[in-house]
């Protein structure tokens, strides 16, 4: 570990082979993965569809770049835009790009209006990358800190509360970028309206909807996309994480009349969406659809949080557990940091968010007992831990 530059704290162990909900250490020791690769591997490790499509895909064609036709990203644009309303997709390989990409479309579509200088509004909380640009719009003092200066063009009000949005007056603003439940926020959700509010303000004044799934999206919520359940459609929609199940993949897709702002030359990729990478996606959209994923989310989630409540109920330094489909936080009183050490000495894979949120994002192939094992595992670890800090 030495030769690495060390921008991780990384916990003492090393994983061999994953299967489903599970990794296995160098000494074959099994881990319950609470964390799926943080939200990316949605179908769970090694899973059959996806490793035949890349196995066949890396002895065919791994890549060629994005100066020729690469069928297999058509294919996968087209399966994308049916699935979200929109009309044309830009593909990277990771959330961060997905998300820079979708802010140069916003400024390159405020340029075509006369605005000098844009302003995206961003929400406080929010996380959308750790690129300089995506940066500056995420809400995060310790990953800014010694970045300075950052990109200017974020206006930045409380998450959830579309009132704040609705009260800006400020002609520069061309844009709303967020994130229907955040999740490095510390799985927070807003209130049933926010994005409905949010649309019609947007509708109402020119500006573009932006929506950031690289979380939520890929059936983590318990449908495809989680604008779904509020009703909505974005007019730009940023993927990553679950899309290609470990593989890197990112995508900004746009509504008809803006995807067409980002013409030849206005923005590139070297890997984005080479065949390897969209033949994975494509399993995994077969998969969550042939298999019915997002509703067993759904289903499972609430297993998981209902089973968290009992077991959990009148502890002392508990406030609250929410979330929706397989995207869980067990929100403490006190500091959880500990916690993601203490798991794994117990076979446990679980995340810390936002300091005092244990943030449980599992494959959405859980079976019955094994959610019942997860959430199990964590009432244990949290009860643990909330007597030692009350001692």
């Amino acid at each position: 570990m030495e030769a690495l530059i060390p921008t991780y704290s990384r916990l003492p162990v090393a994983f061999t082979r994953g299967e489903g909900a599970w990794l296995y250490d160098e000494q074959g020791r099994a881990y319950l993965d609470g964390v799926a690769g943080i939200a990316v591997c949605g179908l769970g490790h090694s899973h059959p569809a996806v490793a035949r499509a890349v196995a066949e895909q890396a002895q065919t064609l791994v890549h060629t770049s994005n100066l020729y036709r690469v069928p297999l990203q058509e294919r996968l644009a087209e399966r994308l835009c049916a699935a979200s309303g929109m009309a044309g997709a830009f593909f990277c390989n990771s959330g961060a790009e997905a998300n820079e990409a979708a802010i140069k479309l916003v400024r390159r579509y405020a340029s075509g209006r006369g605005i000098e200088r844009p302003r995206i509004v961003v929400a406080d909380g929010a996380f959308h990358g750790r690129t300089l640009g995506t940066l500056a719009a995420t809400a995060n003092p310790q990953a800014q800190a010694g970045f300075e200066p950052l990109p200017e063009g974020f206006l930045r009000v409380p998450y959830g509360d579309a009132d704040a949005v609705a009260g800006l007056d400020d002609d520069a603003v061309c844009a709303v970028l967020v994130e229907p439940i955040q999740g490095e926020g510390g799985v927070r959700i807003p209130p049933a309206d926010y994005l409905q509010r949010l649309r019609r303000i947007c509708d109402e004044r020119g500006w573009l909807l932006m929506l950031d799934e690289v979380q939520t999206g890929m059936g983590r919520t318990g449908t495809l996309f989680a604008f779904e359940q509020a009703g909505v459609r974005p007019d730009v929609l940023v993927l990553a994480k679950a899309l290609g199940n470990g593989l890197p993949i990112g995508a900004c897709l746009a509504a008809a009349g803006y995807a067409e702002i980002l013409g030849p030359g206005s923005h590139g990729t070297t890997y984005g969406g080479n065949p390897l990478a969209a033949r994975a996606a494509l399993a995994v959209l077969d998969t969550l659809e042939g298999e019915g994923l997002p509703a067993a989310a759904a289903r499972a989630g609430e297993a998981l949080r209902a089973r968290l409540a009992e077991g959990l109920a009148g502890v002392d330094g508990m406030a609250e557990i929410r979330g929706r489909g397989l995207m869980t936080g067990v929100e403490l009183t006190v500091d959880a940091s500990a916690l993601p050490r203490q798991a794994l000495d117990e076979g446990l894979l679980i995340n810390v968010t936002a300091g005092n949120v244990v943030r449980l994002v599992p494959p959405l192939t859980l079976s019955d007992g094994e959610v019942e094992q997860l959430a199990d595992g964590v009432v244990g670890l949290v009860r643990r831990h909330l007597a030692a800090a009350a001692a």
